[in-house]
């Protein structure tokens, strides 16, 4: 039953579609009051039991699919010497345990030293769930997820990341045992037993090699209508499904090191058909961050249904084209005249 109501809660209650950029924005893992509403929500929809199994089931993807990207097409392997220059979001310190049983096996204990979901939990507005938050042994259930997928993906291995102590409930620190699946299951750990089978390890691989490509796609190999967020330095292309996910996705020229150069945006909006209300709204959303953020924007992709929206916007674009390859040029020049200037 925890299970059923878990998956439901993540992929119909709340709309969590596996690759909507809502769970693929590793952001989330660093945005206090988004996670305090997460919990919330969860808690709401799902209830007490099952919003756990939730939380870790989105950290787990998260962390899966960023492991992928440190580890690359190649053979990687963290005991070794000459680590990636690559780190997670989450802020993890760990340190293995030379005496884990059986001799071998995989044991690492560690912390989040920033304590976010923590912290997330105690400012909740909602009183029941802060006073839950408080009485729980464990809060940062979507940081253990997260943990957990990261470990698995770079070791290659099914590791679970389990809280031993938190922050939210008293504690000095948030701090974890992470082990391998077999050994959870050998140490008979009661906190371990009833997760073991409800986190879809060979589901969540599969689906993140579905959508992690074998190399980071040029500008000129871009596919119109692609679903992946793509940056190239200073140009930023978001493909248009919405004004809520197009907008979380410029909040990551906020929040991650990597989208900081961002001084251009492409929108595409290629096999889009925008209506006069929800649509040009949409749009004029987005423009009025862009403009927040002082960056530009280009139009990518306009159909000729959707040109007398574009046309009537009261915030218009930089420019517009109807060709993505054709925007994606203009950006890169708009961005060589900006560093000109400055």
């Amino acid at each position: 039953m925890k299970q059923s109501l878990a998956v439901k809660g993540l992929a119909e209650a709340l709309g969590f579609d596996p690759e909507a950029v809502l769970v693929n924005d590793p952001g989330v893992l660093l945005n206090a009051r988004f996670l305090a509403a997460l919990h919330t929500e969860l808690r709401e929809e799902l209830g007490a039991e099952a919003a756990p199994v939730a939380l870790l089931q989105i950290g787990l993807l998260h962390g899966l699919r960023d492991a992928a990207r440190v580890v690359g097409p190649g053979h990687f392997d963290p005991r070794e010497p000459g680590l990636p220059a690559s780190a997670p979001p989450l802020a993890i310190r760990f340190r293995s345990n030379p005496d884990a049983s059986p001799r071998g096996a995989l044991e690492l204990h560690g912390s989040w030293p920033e304590r976010a979901e923590a912290s997330a939990c105690l400012s909740s507005q909602d009183a029941e769930a802060r006073g839950s938050s408080g009485d729980a042994a464990s809060c940062c259930w979507l940081s253990a997820g997260y943990t957990s997928g990261w470990l698995s993906g770079v070791f290659e291995a099914d590791i679970l990341a389990l809280e031993a102590s938190c922050s939210a409930a008293g504690s000095e620190s948030c701090r974890f045992v992470a082990r391998e699946l077999d050994a959870w299951r050998a140490s008979r750990a009661p906190e371990a037993s009833e997760l073991l089978d409800l986190l879809p390890y060979d589901a969540f691989r599969e689906l993140v090699a579905r959508r992690q490509p074998m190399a980071h796609p040029t500008p000129d190999e871009m596919d119109p209508g692609d679903a992946a967020i793509n940056i190239w330095g200073p140009v930023m292309v978001i493909p248009f499904s919405g004004a809520d996910e197009a907008l979380l996705a410029l909040e990551l020229i906020g929040r991650d090191p990597g989208a900081a150069e961002v001084s251009v945006v492409v929108i595409d909006l290629t096999g889009v058909v925008l209506d006069e209300a929800f649509g040009a709204a949409a749009l004029e959303q987005i423009l009025e961050r862009v403009d927040a953020w002082g960056i530009e924007a280009l139009f990518a992709g306009v159909s000729s249904l959707s040109e007398p929206v574009v046309q009537d916007l009261q915030r218009a674009p930089l420019l517009v084209e109807k060709d993505l390859h054709s925007a994606i040029a203009a950006a890169f020049q708009i961005a060589r005249a900006q560093r000109t200037v400055v």
